[in-house]
């Protein structure tokens, strides 16, 4: 019995010494993707690996079979003198990448990510701004967008709030360092329940003042973490019926909202450029900032049209009946577009789904707007798209922007491919030649007066009108993808 015993002793000790070295030499914790792991719950200093066995992601070509690779975006390669990377500008939206729960009005949440305990603490809030910089550095990308209170638990109080922005914000600051920059930050002035009228266009003078203190203060970390853009989205600023609604005054609220906005950005000298992000309607039943053609409106009557532009998300477009490339183009030509978010809807159902942009030939449309606008800097394209509720591993966030990323870059290389053959350009010109003569260029300078016009109409007898060659423009499109 002695003898077994102390056998069993130093078989103990040899154990310990295994398991001991084996620490040693694995180096710092992992956060492997599998829903038993700890991955340092309970303390936000954790700095391990929250992406094991991804490695970062490279460029290898159409014919690469790895979902882990880009097959179209070449971050380096120069398409119409300019390179890949600079023509889209691609950032990642923290808010549906590492606070997309998956839940729906239907359903419970079908996403817990390994490294999450359930809370929105502080400490919670560090790691998963942790996790953000990895899957960052990972996926090639150097911008990120955020609203303030999904990197930073709210508090009892406005002091609360802010302390809790400053400290997690100190942290990306650190972890973001030289190369990575926020697109755009914003305020979210639509989840809580003191929104529930709106906050620029809430009929409490209260709310309005809270609003503004806290896109004063989102303001300020989007200008200390080198933000390139600030966003408006009016989720909440709209109504559910006239009957109890002043919109005039509401709408003049707004833009006494706008005008103290660009004055701070000016005081604190903030070169980023404010953006409104257009959505006819959800979670209200009219909101002001309706499409492009409304928000370019409001702009103009209260005269700030030169101090916004817009940020047009895809998925917004189809809701208010227009095409992602009709709201581009309205955007384009009243010298607004400014930024995109990079997403989709399903024509199927009737809400915001935003969903990952995989259709080749919606890119190739919205390459072409952008190429017609010389690129979108200081904007770019923010991805504000989630995983669909069933996918739940952990690489289908990568899987999801790379081919999100993949399927813009193909669309760039198709749009260039129609610039440089000219046929498509050649079609267009052509239906408005007629215009190309002395009397159509007095008509574009406003200089043909209704007699003049008369008197043409009488020397030239009955109009003929050629045909629009609709199907040859398809046809010719359609060759390029």
């Amino acid at each position: 019995m002695i003898k077994m015993k102390a056998g069993n002793f130093w078989l103990f000790l040899l154990c310990l010494c295994v398991v001991s070295f084996t620490a040693i030499s694995l180096g710092p914790p992992t956060c492997p993707a599998d829903t038993g792991s700890e991955c340092g719950v309970g303390t936000g200093e954790w700095k391990g690996e929250f992406f094991p066995g991804i490695p970062k992601i490279k460029y290898e070509g159409p014919s690469s079979k790895n979902p882990l690779a880009f097959k179209w975006y070449n971050a380096q390669e120069e398409i119409l003198g300019k390179k890949m990377k600079d023509w889209m500008r691609f950032s990642v939206a923290f808010w549906h990448t590492f606070r997309g729960t998956g839940g729906d009005p239907f359903g419970a949440d079908t996403k817990l990510w390994p490294w999450e305990d359930g809370t929105n603490s502080l400490d919670m809030a560090k790691r998963r701004m942790r996790a953000n910089f990895e899957f960052l550095d990972k996926l090639g990308v150097d911008r990120w967008c955020f609203h303030d209170r999904d990197i930073a638990p709210d508090g009892d109080t406005l002091e609360e709030a802010n302390a809790n922005l400053d400290e997690v914000v100190a942290l990306a600051k650190e972890l973001q360092g030289t190369k990575i920059r926020p697109l755009w930050g914003t305020a979210q002035l639509f989840l809580h329940p003191r929104y529930m009228h709106g906050a620029a266009t809430s009929p409490e003078l209260g709310v309005y003042a809270h609003a503004a203190a806290q896109v004063k203060k989102a303001m300020e970390v989007t200008h200390y973490l080198g933000g390139e853009n600030y966003v408006f989205w009016g989720g909440r600023e709209g109504y559910q019926t006239l009957l109890n609604t002043d919109m005039e005054r509401e709408l003049d609220h707004m833009a006494r909202f706008f005008e103290a906005a660009v004055a701070y950005k000016k005081k604190i000298g903030f070169n980023g450029t404010l953006l409104i992000e257009p959505k006819p309607q959800e979670p209200t039943k009219h909101q002001y900032d309706w499409d492009a053609a409304t928000s370019a409106n409001f702009l103009r009557k209260y005269g700030l049209i030169g101090e916004f532009k817009l940020n047009i998300e895809c998925n917004h477009a189809t809701l208010s009946g227009h095409s992602c490339h009709h709201e581009l183009e309205t955007a384009r030509i009243n010298g607004l577009l400014g930024n995109i978010d990079a997403n989709t809807g399903d024509p199927q159902i009737g809400w915001d789904t935003d969903q990952f942009l995989m259709d080749v030939s919606e890119a190739t449309l919205v390459m072409l707007s952008v190429i017609k606008n010389n690129g979108l800097s200081p904007g770019g394209f923010n991805f504000d798209a989630k995983l669909r509720r069933e996918s739940t591993d952990v690489d289908d966030l990568f899987i999801a922007h790379i081919g999100g990323m993949d399927t813009l870059a193909r669309g760039l290389r198709n749009a260039a491919k129609l610039i440089e053959d000219g046929s498509l350009n050649e079609l267009v010109s052509k239906r408005y030649q007629s215009f190309d003569t002395e009397i159509g260029a007095q008509v574009e300078a406003g200089k043909a007066d209704f007699e003049t016009l008369e008197k043409k109409a009488m020397e030239w007898g009955a109009p003929k009108v050629p045909s629009a060659k609709q199907e040859l423009a398809e046809m010719i499109f359609q060759s390029a993808l």
